[in-house]
């Protein structure tokens, strides 16, 4: 029986809710966010996993302990698992940026999107978590072990594009709503 891999992004924020970017700032999920990780709890209480992995952040530990909450199910952090920094550009409103503002690429045209300063590139995250696939993950599935990740939009994205070895140019395709669970193997 083949082992499977599972992604699923944090509950909602309050940043969320107004399209600001969060990237590595390390807000909480809200009440909503909340709820919906109950409710994903519920939802997937029948899916199996030996092990979750998760993004060391707040969003991202909240929702993990929610889902995984009455289950024996191990929950290791990893650096490679955080967001996306945006740099400078986080916690602005993403709505409110000018059509020709740099940071718009990342969305719209990940392939060419250029960060500043301190911000990440998109290549960057998908080396990082290439790597942390094929230290951490890979060798999991091989020994037929169900995997879960909980993490972030572009950080899941980023580990969609490694799985499914899709160019950069897809990295929005897949979608990436809170709490829903995605199957990448």
């Amino acid at each position: 029986v083949m082992a499977s891999l599972y992604v699923i992004r944090h509950g909602r924020t309050d940043w969320n809710e107004i399209k600001r970017i969060q990237g590595s700032t390390d807000t909480s999920i809200n009440e909503e966010g909340r709820q919906m990780a109950r409710e994903a709890h519920d939802r997937y209480a029948d899916v199996h996993f030996d092990i979750c992995f998760c993004s060391p952040m707040k969003r991202a530990r909240e929702t993990a302990a929610i889902l995984l909450a009455g289950r024996d199910v191990p929950i290791e952090y990893d650096d490679r698992l955080r967001e996306l920094s945006f740099g400078q550009y986080e916690g602005t409103e993403y709505p409110k940026l000018p059509e020709d503002h740099p940071l718009r690429d990342a969305f719209r045209d990940p392939a060419n999107y250029v960060p500043e300063k301190e911000a990440e590139s998109i290549t960057d995250l998908i080396g990082r978590t290439g790597e942390f696939l094929n230290e951490k993950v890979y060798p999991l599935i091989e020994e037929g072990r169900d995997v879960l990740i909980v993490g972030h939009g572009a950080m899941n994205s980023a580990l969609t594009l490694n799985v499914k070895k899709l160019p950069i140019e897809k990295m929005w395709d897949e979608g990436i709503e809170n709490c829903v669970l995605k199957r990448l193997i």
